[in-house]
C-alpha cells in the first residue's frame, strides 16, 4: 500500500510540473488520431509462430500533459486460433480506453518538442466480443462471447515531419481476458461417494479456464500481440502540432516587458525604420502612421479583438509588408514556426479584407526580451 501511494504521489508531482512548464491547451488541443496492424497468439498452450492472429485497429487519444494522455482504442481481430474457425471475417473485436504515460518525458523531462526516440507505457480496460455465424457454436458459447479485457503495452516510438507531426510506433503487449464462469454451477462425476459434485468452472481448451472470481489476471487467458503504428497529431490553437514550453514571469518582469512594448510604439519613426522594418526597401518616407503593430500572447498566434481593431485601419488595395517576431522562450525552431504563424494570421486577416500582401515574413527571435509582435508596414 505504501508503495502505491508513493508512486501516485510521484505520478502527481509530474504532471503538476508538465502542468507548470508547458502552454495551457484549448479543449481540443493536443488530439491525435492513428491506425495500427499486427498479430497476435495465445499466450500459453500452443505453438505460438503457428498460431498468429492477424488485427487491425484505430486509436484516437489527447495528450493532457507531455507525460499523461487518454487514448480509445478499437481492434479487428481475423483469426481466432488456436481455436477451429468461428465462420466469419471479423472473429472478434476488442474496444479499450487506455491510459498512457510517456516515460520519455517522465524521466528525462519535456524540452519544447518532442524527442525523435521516445518510450511510452499504456495500460487499460476494454470489452471484447467474439462473432461466429454458427448456430449451434452461438448457442453453446451464449455466455461466453463477452469478455471483459485488460491491456499493458509499451510503445517505441519515431517523432518525424517538419512539426513533428507524425510519430511511428512499435508496439509490443500482453492482452487478459477476464472469464467469469460461463455457468453458476456445473454437475460432474467424481468416480467416489457421494457420485456427483458440483463444478464451479469449465474449462475451454489450451489451458484456458474460467474463474470464480473475477476479474483475474491469468496468463493462462491472455494473449500476446505485436503491433506497429502511424500516428498523426493535428495542429493546436497555438499552430504547433505539441506541446509549447513557457517560461514563468512575475509580475515586476511582465511590467518591464510592457513598458518595452509601449516604449517601441512610441520611438521617433527613423529608429522604428532601422530596428523594426530594417528589411523593407525605403520606398518613402516613413511616418507613425505607415506602422502597424500587433501583439500577441505568449505562445499564441491568434488574433485579438484589440488587433483585428487595429488591423481594420489599413485601406482596402494597399500595399503592406508583414514581418512577425517572436520572444526569446522555446527552441529557434519553434520561434521560427510561430513567428511565421503570426505573420500568416496578420496576413490572411488583411488579405480577407482586399489588402494587397506584397510578403509576410517570420522573422523568429529579435533581440533578447519580449518581442512577441507583427509589424504592418504600409507602403
Amino acid at each position: 500500500m505504501k508503495k502505491l501511494v508513493l508512486m501516485l504521489a510521484a505520478a502527481s508531482m509530474a504532471a503538476s510540473v508538465s502542468a507548470q512548464t508547458v502552454a495551457e491547451s484549448k479543449t481540443f488541443d493536443n488530439i491525435y488520431v492513428g491506425i495500427n496492424g499486427g498479430v497476435a497468439t495465445k499466450t500459453t498452450g500452443h505453438k505460438w509462430l503457428s498460431d498468429l492472429d492477424p488485427n487491425a485497429g484505430l486509436r484516437i487519444g489527447r495528450y493532457f500533459t507531455p507525460v499523461f494522455g487518454l487514448a480509445i482504442e478499437g481492434n479487428a481481430y481475423f483469426s481466432n486460433k488456436p481455436w477451429g474457425s468461428t465462420g466469419t471475417v471479423v472473429r472478434a473485436t476488442n474496444a479499450s480506453l487506455l491510459g498512457t504515460v510517456n516515460l520519455s518525458n517522465w524521466f528525462g523531462g519535456y524540452k519544447g518538442e518532442p524527442r525523435t526516440f521516445e518510450v511510452s507505457a499504456l495500460y487499460g480496460l476494454g470489452w471484447m466480443h467474439i462473432f461466429t455465424s454458427n448456430k449451434a457454436v452461438k448457442d453453446a458459447t451464449e455466455n461466453q462471447r463477452n469478455r471483459m479485457t485488460s491491456k499493458a503495452a509499451l510503445d517505441f516510438a519515431f517523432n518525424f515531419g517538419s512539426a513533428k507531426q507524425f510519430q511511428f510506433y512499435v508496439e509490443p503487449s500482453i492482452n487478459f481476458a477476464f472469464l467469469g464462469q460461463a455457468r453458476t454451477k456445473q454437475v460432474v462425476a467424481t468416480g467416489t461417494v457421494p457420485p456427483i459434485a458440483y463444478a464451479d468452472h469449465d474449462t475451454y481448451g489450451y489451458k484456458t479456464a474460467s474463474q470464480a472470481g473475477q476479474p483475474a489476471y491469468n496468463i493462462n487467458n491472455s494473449f500476446v500481440q505485436l503491433n506497429a503504428g502511424l500516428i498523426y497529431k493535428f495542429a493546436n490553437s497555438n499552430g504547433t502540432h505539441n506541446f509549447t514550453i513557457v517560461t514563468p514571469r512575475d509580475q515586476a518582469e511582465i511590467d518591464a516587458l510592457n513598458a518595452q512594448i509601449n516604449e517601441l510604439r512610441n520611438r521617433k519613426p527613423e529608429v522604428i525604420t532601422k530596428e523594426v522594418v530594417k528589411e523593407v526597401p525605403a520606398i518613402k518616407e516613413l511616418s507613425v502612421s505607415d506602422l502597424v503593430f500587433v501583439t500577441f500572447a505568449q505562445g499564441k498566434s491568434n488574433l485579438t479583438r484589440e488587433a483585428k481593431a487595429a488591423l481594420n485601419n489599413v485601406k482596402e488595395g494597399s500595399h503592406v509588408q508583414v514581418v512577425g517576431t517572436a520572444s526569446p522562450e522555446g527552441s529557434k525552431e519553434i520561434n521560427d514556426r510561430l513567428s511565421q504563424a503570426r505573420a500568416d494570421v496578420v496576413a490572411n486577416y488583411l488579405k480577407s479584407r482586399g489588402v494587397n500582401i506584397d510578403d509576410a515574413t517570420g522573422k523568429g527571435v529579435q533581440g533578447v526580451t519580449s518581442n512577441r509582435l507583427a509589424v504592418v508596414y504600409v507602403k
